[in-house]
């Protein structure tokens, strides 16, 4: 089980002078990396770019101190995009920082109560679906930008959105789509020529300067948002009330178990690449603690971000100093260079976040899907398309309901009820593994019903069926149980069921081979000693010698 200390503690405890500068290293470069993603992520959420400063410098400060991973790194993400700019439509600012609150309270509450396990529970499809429908959708909301098209207001449905598009797509403005052109270049191509300096900063650099030069007919941050302010984010207190918090549970949900799922995959990602283990429990309390005060200074959700931890760790970022020097970079960054900001091309920006969305897509993992059983391909397309038709929180509520009804299914296949009513002339050819080969002698009153597989309510319809074939012959009823893993409470109702049958019946209730959980549960039932102690066996031929005597007996 994880345990709830944060990782610095354990990691500076022999800590070296060369590992401060790797780390110090390591920091600054990732702090270059998440300086044009988080501006690009605030804007494209709905809220002014240094907004998505100050989450990456409060947030990701505290999720390097407190959190449960050696090399996170925490900031803004994509993920959140959709979410956040559905919250800020609907019930504006004052309803995110809300939202982002309470979906730090869920995560550390889901960290305290040792819940970090449970996320790699979530079906893969169900994921890889409403990632790439995020992604999709990131796509689509930078159209805009790039091409510098004249739509006031971007709907938000996304076939409205791409009706507005074609037919704003006569008006394109070819000076703003040639600068976004130059900084998509610049983004693929730059790795190939330095890969320590990102390639996104270098396109924001360069087209900025190219439409400042050249006074391009092309928005900027400067002509949308006007001064962008180096001022640090002051506390504010929100005002809860329960009417707010009714309609903004769901999102904050969605936001906590969103966090959840990229923190704890990006911990598993980053474990793997410098061979250490993370604090699950840990990593979700340090997200929650994060996201609070995120809210608190009038930023955005934050979580672990997969390509910031990994460049983390390939620039030599070994322990959480490195993602400390990231925000303290970041802060200076804010108070020095932020009202340059304003010179940025929003069309670059929108080039960056393609290039955001390409790398979420996963489609390569969504292709191999479609080699999957038909019923996971159909939890992956319903949940990628309820993400792009309607919105992510019905995608993932959809879609884990539709997850654990196939699941249910699934298992109720691999259960069955097995009818046996064995003669002189039959062999058991299961028993050889146990030793226990023999002839049942004559006997076509004894009834053997071999349960296989958990005995649960997606399978208790079989054990049903079967006792509605109970013939007026029957005297004994043995019921073989030794491949019941565990059985629940429909289960359960089933042999109150079968224990009435049998009585009004006046049949012989005999089990054979149960296990630990089952019996537990029969016992906590009051069910064994309704049936009765000395009916229960450990072999099945235990209870057919049993069966044969009461037979005897009872001529």
């Amino acid at each position: 089980m994880s345990k709830l200390q944060p990782k610095i503690i354990s990691t500076l405890k022999n800590y070296s002078k060369e590992q401060f500068f790797s780390d110090l290293t390591a920091g600054i470069i990732v702090a270059i990396i998440a300086l044009p993603l988080s501006i690009a992520l605030a804007i494209a959420s709905g809220v002014s770019p240094e907004k998505g400063l100050h989450t990456a410098i409060i947030a990701g400060f505290l999720i390097s101190l407190l959190g449960g991973s050696r090399v996170q790194i925490g900031g803004p993400t994509g993920a959140f995009m959709i979410i956040v700019f559905g919250i800020v439509t609907e019930f504006g600012i004052g309803g995110l920082t809300i939202a982002t609150i309470l979906a730090g309270i869920i995560m550390i509450l889901m960290g305290v109560m040792k819940l970090g396990g449970i996320i790699k529970y979530i079906p893969y499809p169900i994921t890889t679906g409403f990632t790439s429908g995020i992604a999709l959708v990131i796509f689509s909301s930078q159209i805009k930008d790039f091409f510098g098209l004249p739509i006031e207001n971007v709907p938000i449905d996304f076939l409205a959105k791409w009706q507005e598009y074609f037919k704003a797509f006569d008006a394109i403005n070819l000076q703003t789509t040639i600068v976004g052109s130059l900084a998509l270049l610049i983004i693929m191509v730059w790795p190939r020529i330095n890969k320590r300096i990102p390639g996104a900063l270098v396109a924001l650099i360069a087209t900025s300067i190219i439409v400042q030069i050249f006074g391009l007919n092309v928005a900027t941050i400067g002509t949308k948002f006007g001064e962008i302010s180096s001022q640090l984010p002051k506390f504010e207190l929100p005002i809860f009330t329960i009417e707010k918090i009714k309609y903004l549970i769901a999102p904050a949900f969605t936001i906590a178990i969103l966090g959840s799922i990229e923190s704890l995959l990006s911990a598993v990602v980053s474990d793997g690449m410098i061979g250490g283990k993370h604090r699950s429990n840990m990593e979700l309390v340090a997200q929650g603690v994060a996201n609070m005060m995120s809210g608190f200074f009038g930023g955005i959700p934050a979580t672990g971000a997969i390509a910031r931890t990994v460049a983390n760790v390939k620039n030599g970022g070994r322990t959480p100093v490195a993602g400390i020097v990231h925000s303290l970079t970041l802060l200076l960054i804010l108070v020095i260079f932020m009202p340059l900001a304003k010179m940025i091309p929003l069309t670059s920006l929108a080039a960056v976040l393609i290039i955001v969305a390409y790398n979420m897509s996963e489609w390569r993992e969504f292709k191999m899907l479609f080699k999957s059983p038909k019923s996971d391909i159909l939890v992956l397309l319903i949940t990628f398309s309820i993400t792009v038709m309607i919105d992510l929180v019905k995608a993932i509520e959809i879609g884990m309901v539709l997850a654990a009804f196939l699941f249910m299914k699934r298992m109720s296949e691999v259960t069955n009820v097995n009818i046996n009513n064995l003669d002189a002339a039959e062999e058991d050819e299961n028993e050889a593994d146990n030793n226990e080969e023999y002839l049942l002698k004559t006997f076509d009153k004894i009834m053997i019903y071999e349960i296989n597989g958990p005995f649960f309510f997606g399978a208790a319809h079989k054990f049903f069926t079967a006792l509605n074939e109970l013939g007026d012959k029957t005297n004994v009823l043995i019921i073989r149980m030794r491949n019941v893993p565990a059985m629940d409470a429909t289960a359960l109702n089933a042999f109150r069921r079968m224990i009435e049958i049998c009585y009004h019946k006046h049949i012989e209730i005999l089990i054979s081979g149960i296990n630990e959980q089952p019996y537990s549960v029969l016992k906590k039932a009051e069910l064994v000693e309704i049936i009765g102690e000395d009916k229960f066996f450990k072999t099945i031929k235990e209870a057919v010698d049993y069966a044969e005597q009461y037979l005897i007996k009872s001529v």
